[in-house]
């Protein structure tokens, strides 16, 4: 039985803090903290891995092909990619649990990986996004409009223009930026600690955004923050991802957060920015994945062909 302790209360509240494993998942979690992997990747990895543990309740030296096996069997009802994701969790733990001896053999060994087909990004089309950013405000805001307002916009057109995830934004701090004039840049955080300078080059987005520090009065700290925690804390993705889906509502638009950065991407590949310097701006590990990108414009190609063919064919017949 593991010792009894201090174990991160999430974990303590569903498994126990007697839990065999409870101990073990803490940890580890501990070192991805240690190791710089960002708060939604850990709390991904919590989630997966307290699921996990809540059917293989055994000790670690238990842990083999077998139960991971019945575990995965158990997620078929799932997609593809959630079931690589749950299986990329306990991969993770099974090679961290190897490295500390823990374990004699990772299991994961023994386990064929989740084929994931590929799916092509579904943008949002320029007319759509913009009208929810207008129902937010203007890039011309009264001098009136609330701050929480005015910082959702702004947050928002981050995530357009700069092609970055939303709890990327959500991450932001004040010392991200470099606002030296004609060459205006932020850092982002992205997945597995890497960092990546995004060019801020849209005029219009740098002045609402320097409009907006100057209201808030920012000089340090998270750059969006929430306005009800008394704290100054960062936003969350949940308020940011539940605030977006409000705005959706009343223009009467169906926009997904994360198809922001799909849109600016196709933007760029149809303006013929090249496959590479779009994954450097949207912190891919490889250009594979950019490269769906150019795919849907192929897509969008055919349907302009189409298109044109039948006129033609109206036109002759």
């Amino acid at each position: 039985m593991v010792e009894v302790g201090t174990v991160d209360p999430v974990i303590a509240k569903q498994l126990g803090r007697t839990h065999p494993l409870a101990r073990h998942l803490d940890d580890f979690l501990t070192d991805l903290a240690n190791a710089g992997a960002s708060v939604h990747t850990r709390r991904a990895y919590r989630g997966d891995l307290i699921a996990f543990a809540a059917h293989h309740g055994e000790e670690i030296g238990a842990l083999t092909a077998a139960p991971v096996r019945a575990y995965l069997a158990g997620l078929a009802d799932l997609s593809p990619a959630s079931r690589k994701r749950k299986r990329a969790a306990v991969a993770s733990f099974a090679k961290w649990a190897v490295r500390h001896d823990l374990l004699q053999a990772n299991p994961m060994d023994r386990i064929d990986t989740v084929k994931v087909p590929k799916i092509l990004p579904r943008p949002a089309s320029a007319a759509d996004v913009a009208k929810v950013l207008a129902v937010i405000c203007s890039r011309r805001p009264r001098k009136d409009l609330p701050l929480d307002r005015l910082r959702d916009r702004v947050l928002f057109d981050t995530a357009y223009v700069g092609g970055a995830r939303a709890s990327e934004v959500c991450g932001l701090y004040v010392e991200d930026l470099d606002l030296r004039l004609d060459d205006e840049h932020v850092r982002i955080h992205g997945k597995g600690g890497s960092v990546r300078t995004v060019l801020l080059d849209d005029r219009g987005y740098v002045a609402l955004l320097k409009l907006y520090l100057a209201r808030a009065g920012y000089t340090t700290g998270p750059l969006f923050r929430a306005s009800i925690n008394g704290r100054g804390g960062p936003l969350s993705y949940d308020a940011a991802h539940h605030r977006w889906q409000g705005y959706c509502a009343q223009a009467g638009v169906e926009i997904d957060i994360h198809q922001l950065r799909h849109a600016h991407a196709t933007e760029l590949i149809n303006a013929g920015v090249s496959i590479e310097a779009v994954r450097r701006r949207l912190g891919h590990a490889s250009t594979e994945t950019t490269q769906l990108y150019a795919l849907l414009d192929d897509k969008i190609a055919d349907a302009e062909i189409r298109a044109a063919r039948r006129r033609r064919d109206r036109a002759t017949s």
